[in-house]
């Protein structure tokens, strides 16, 4: 054990181990100096701006600087189409000539989406315009007609067409809707209650939105149950066929059963 000691004290194993010493760190610069120079490490060339410009003048660009690409397309509306909007890497990069650089233009024409159901769903106008933006799809000129429910979509126009959910249409079209007012029809079918008993005359009022008007009683009632209706104002006729809903139907009743003879 001492002679181990003494040896460690010698100059050889001093010399042994900055030996070993030197040979660590140079293998080390070596390596690093190797890869350095391999990986052209801070050095290239540029990659030039490509956003803004025409795909023709983008593609002449790079094979000026001896780059290669690959285009890809995306449609953006309302933007000239063939511009560059995206590059990667971005300008001013420094990369290896013969480098790949990756660009997206806008496509020259837009790609065709189905128009959502927004009429079986009874969309409201708010829920449709959030629907259709969704699917790239804009809203134009809105109209109203007659419907019980207000701002409901109730048909879908594109150039003065009317057009059916699943329609294919370029994205970004504009589409026009028609919406309900609110009110309902303001005109409905006069109906023809003669003959009908009288809660079976006030059932087919209240279906068609009328209002009962004067009841006028015939004769004397002995049974409420069974009250007919012998006569309306206003009826149908051969000139009229239609009334306003905020008039009402007057009705004459009488006792008695149900005849096909009205009178």
């Amino acid at each position: 054990m001492s002679k181990f000691w003494a040896y460690l004290k010698t100059r050889q194993f001093r010399n042994t181990v900055l030996l070993v010493i030197s040979s660590i760190i140079g293998i080390v610069l070596i390596a690093f100096f190797s890869l350095s120079y391999y990986t052209r490490h801070g050095s290239g060339i540029p990659v030039p701006q490509l956003k803004g410009l025409n795909v023709d003048k983008a593609m002449a660009t790079l094979k000026e600087q001896g780059f290669n690409f690959k285009i890809d397309s995306v449609y953006v509306p309302d933007q000239e189409p063939g511009t560059i909007v995206e590059q990667d890497p971005d300008a001013g990069t420094n990369v290896k000539e013969g480098r790949t650089i990756y660009l997206t233009m806008i496509t020259q024409q837009a790609p065709d989406v189905a128009l959502p159901d927004i009429i079986s769903d009874e969309s409201i106008y708010r829920e449709a315009v959030a629907i259709l933006s969704n699917y790239g799809l804009k809203v134009g000129d809105t109209t109203y007609r007659d419907d019980i429910a207000r701002d409901r979509v109730l048909e879908v126009r594109f150039n003065g067409q009317v057009i059916k959910p699943g329609t294919k249409l370029p994205k970004g079209s504009r589409l026009d809707l028609v919406l309900g007012n609110g009110g309902g029809a303001d005109e409905v079918d006069i109906p023809e209650l003669i003959n009908l008993d009288l809660d079976a005359a006030r059932f087919a009022l209240s279906g068609a939105g009328i209002r009962v008007g004067v009841i006028t009683y015939e004769g004397s009632i002995t049974d409420s149950t069974n009250v007919i209706v012998v006569s309306q104002s206003p009826m149908k006729t051969d000139s009229t066929a239609q009334m306003s809903k905020h008039t009402p139907i007057n009705l004459t009743v009488k006792q008695g059963q149900k005849t096909n003879d009205p009178n």
